[in-house]
């Protein structure tokens, strides 16, 4: 079974659109978790609407605000399957997504997570084959991947940044890599709040290093090198 976890602040709109895709997977062997991040919007009357659809499959927690790894790690806490995947609220999934990283992963027994090439509005983030060496150098792989829950170590809740590019560092020192399946497999709406929140044009970083919302990147980016000796 996989376990899906969906940390959620305030983006009820967005929310409807995910579970509504979740709600097409030709993969149905699921559970979905939500944690409430302390949202102050009408996100409990869309989980509730959808509660009504997926019945027993789907269970939400509350809790203060604690940011998005705290709102995962308890999720991953809670998970019941042998797979567990973290979908931000703002993602809307291919029908075939979970089905897909689920057979790759399979395919490839040596291989702890699945993650897929995704579209981010309009623009589309092509990946590329898992390269350990390129993955040391940034960050490349994006957080909603299939993972084996046993191999998962939690995420580090003082990050504010790179959280899941610290993720997949750890899971690396701990010998357990990644397989990439070669499908656009979802699509991020543009102005959520937790999914690709670390993603800058790299126009922007090499031309304006004075901007603050470039110096956080940036001094960001030396929290997680010095964590891992990079």
């Amino acid at each position: 079974m996989i376990s899906i976890i969906i940390p959620v602040y305030n983006q009820a709109e967005h929310l409807a659109n995910c579970l509504a895709s979740i709600k097409k997977q030709t993969y149905d062997n699921y559970e979905i978790i939500i944690i409430n991040d302390g949202s102050t919007d009408n996100i409990i009357k869309i989980i509730e609407k959808f509660k009504k659809i997926f019945g027993l499959k789907l269970s939400y927690f509350d809790q203060e605000n604690r940011g998005a790894n705290a709102a995962r790690n308890r999720g991953a806490k809670l998970a019941k399957g042998e797979y567990i995947i973290f979908c931000d609220a703002d993602v809307v999934m291919e029908s075939t997504m979970l089905e897909l990283m689920l057979k790759t992963l399979k395919d490839n027994p040596n291989a702890s997570f699945c993650y897929s090439s995704f579209f981010w509005g309009n623009k589309k983030f092509k990946l590329w084959l898992y390269d350990a060496s390129r993955l040391k150098q940034m960050p490349c792989i994006n957080i909603n991947s299939l993972i084996k829950k046993g191999h998962f170590p939690g995420f580090d809740e003082t990050l504010k940044k790179f959280q899941e590019w610290d993720l997949w560092l750890t899971m690396l020192r701990e010998n357990h890599t990644g397989v990439w399946v070669n499908k656009t497999l979802y699509k991020v709406a543009v102005g959520g709040t937790q999914t690709m929140s670390n993603w800058l044009p790299s126009f922007v970083y090499k031309l304006f290093p004075f901007l603050p919302a470039v110096k956080k990147y940036n001094q960001a980016m030396d929290i997680i090198k010095k964590k891992h000796n990079l």
